[in-house]
């Protein structure tokens, strides 16, 4: 299909032809073939004037937070309150094979059967921070198909999921009641750039819930008050990050979560945050995006190719410092011209 095509197929309300025209134009924007880089790139063009109507949501969390439960919960609510839902799961892939396993639909039996509901898996491929190489075009996609809110769920490694928070409206973090102590709480890294803490599984020990949100909250006080997070005033112009409780198994809370991320909304607009945020995500695409270019560039120039074998030898049988290679390496580019 034509990247016109596509686009015809996102806009259209007929379901079954839509759902293709997104596999498809996700499909196309996640190539790595070069000749179907220009119609990717038309493509999203062409997609710009219908998106950016959504909210974003990043979830992450460690493994066994019950991500993909708390999901279909709350896709589920929303869907109820008259939204429609994409969900953009991240599965880790092989460091052996390269393959992903790309069963986050099979967490989400029922959300991911309900015709308001989208659920795209996608591999991680190597990409860090949680999410896939082109998570940001993938999001995109569901905007232009009139879904209206957009969940991004990453891999779940732990403290690394950071990318997630620069293509997101809001980042939300999940946590176990029995995570562990002060210490563990206040780590820095995803704690200190989340914007909402949910305290997933509450209905298992209601008293280690408790005790740590109460923790969680103290950390996030802390956090603030040491500047780089721009949460030291306290005043009602400003978001405070909040912590809040829930059982997604049960359905318990999500009224209540979604309560505090319409909190959220209302006062970022206000304040001019969450425009701000967008131009800031808009732009640091852009140089993702070049790196990434420069990166693939580097790799196929011919006196890069031919020097790269023998001085990556070198490096591994510790004749070679790295940065020496490195630098050889870099002159050897430039010099290409």
């Amino acid at each position: 299909m034509t990247p016109a095509q596509l686009l015809d197929g996102l806009l259209q309300g007929n379901p079954p032809v839509q759902r293709r025209a997104m596999a498809k134009a996700i499909t196309l924007l996640e190539s790595t073939r070069t000749d179907h880089r220009a119609s990717a790139d038309e493509l999203l063009t062409a997609m710009l004037p219908h998106t950016g109507n959504s909210f974003r949501l990043g979830i992450s969390g460690v493994p066994g937070v019950g991500k993909s439960t708390f999901i279909e919960a709350l896709g589920l609510y929303l869907i109820g309150q008259g939204h429609r839902v994409a969900v953009l799961t991240i599965d880790p892939s092989s460091t052996v094979s390269g393959g992903s396993i790309l069963g986050d639909k099979t967490r989400m039996e029922f959300l991911s059967v309900h015709p308001d509901a989208y659920i795209r898996p996608s591999p991680s491929s190597g990409t860090l921070g949680g999410v896939a190489e082109k998570t940001r075009e993938s999001m995109l996609v569901c905007e232009a198909a009139g879904y209206d809110v957009v969940i991004v769920e990453t891999v779940g490694v732990g403290q690394s999921e950071t990318a997630v928070a620069n293509m997101t409206d809001m980042f939300v973090l999940l946590q176990l009641p029995n995570a562990g102590d002060d210490l563990q709480a206040i780590k820095k890294g995803v704690m200190e750039i989340a914007d909402l803490v949910v305290i997933n599984k509450a209905d298992i020990d209601a008293t280690a819930a408790t005790r740590a949100q109460l923790q969680i909250t103290s950390a996030l006080q802390l956090l603030g008050m040491h500047g780089g997070s721009g949460h030291a005033h306290r005043n009602t112009e400003v978001w405070h990050p909040k912590v809040v409780q829930l059982s997604a198994l049960l359905g318990q809370g999500v009224d209540a979560f979604w309560a505090a991320v319409g909190e959220f909304q209302t006062i970022q607009k206000q304040n001019g945050r969450f425009a701000e945020r967008r131009q800031n995500q808009a732009l640091s695409w852009m140089w993702e995006r070049i790196d990434a270019g420069l990166k693939q560039n580097f790799r196929a120039q011919p006196r890069v190719q031919t020097l790269l074998p023998q001085l990556s030898q070198q490096v591994a049988a510790g004749q070679l410092a790295a940065s020496t290679a490195s630098r050889q390496l870099l002159s050897a580019y430039q010099a290409q011209g």
